[in-house]
């Protein structure tokens, strides 16, 4: 879930970022995506609002949602009885994506739309096709990233390595 979280912060929509990560049954990462214009859409040029008379005139229309993004940016044959771990549930246009990719797990953290129908539409679609869906509880309530540990680790492999010289 962490890295569905770290691969959000790459989404330019100001107002809900999404990160996915799609893992094997090794747990081994296989697919990331989080929401984003389609390929050649420059996001500073499409509309990344929702209110507007006009559905041209906001993002509804245009945005790639994070989890249909973690299986077209796959790095294997398939995502066949994988796992996905989604910021948010998936919309019902996701979950058609998820249901015809073979994944059979859906781990979520937020459900903030639950109520909306194109939450029902998924969890009714899951439910028939026997996707698993999970809240997924923190640990821990938050993960720091050290860019230091990096210098540090090799600061002090370097000091190993001259104490061994002596």
């Amino acid at each position: 879930m962490a890295i569905a979280f770290l691969s959000a912060q790459r989404s330019k929509d100001p107002r809900t970022q999404v990160g996915a990560c799609i893992v094997n049954r090794e747990k081994k990462i296989v697919g990331i995506g989080y929401n984003a214009m389609p390929n050649g859409c420059d996001d500073d040029s499409m509309p990344w609002g929702r209110d507007s008379e006009d559905v041209l005139k906001t993002k509804e229309l245009y945005v790639c949602h994070a989890a249909l993004n973690a299986v077209l940016n796959k790095n294997s044959a398939d995502v066949k009885n994988c796992t996905i771990y989604s910021a948010l549930f998936p919309c019902n246009e996701c979950a058609k994506v998820v249901i015809q990719s073979g994944i059979t797990e859906v781990v979520y953290y937020s459900d903030k739309y639950g109520d909306r129908p194109q939450s029902k539409a998924s969890r009714i679609m899951f439910e028939k096709a026997n996707i698993r869906c999970r809240q997924h509880i923190p640990s821990q309530k938050q993960i720091t990233i050290d860019f230091n540990t990096i210098e540090n680790i090799t600061s002090q492999s370097i000091e190993a390595i001259d104490k061994l010289q002596i």
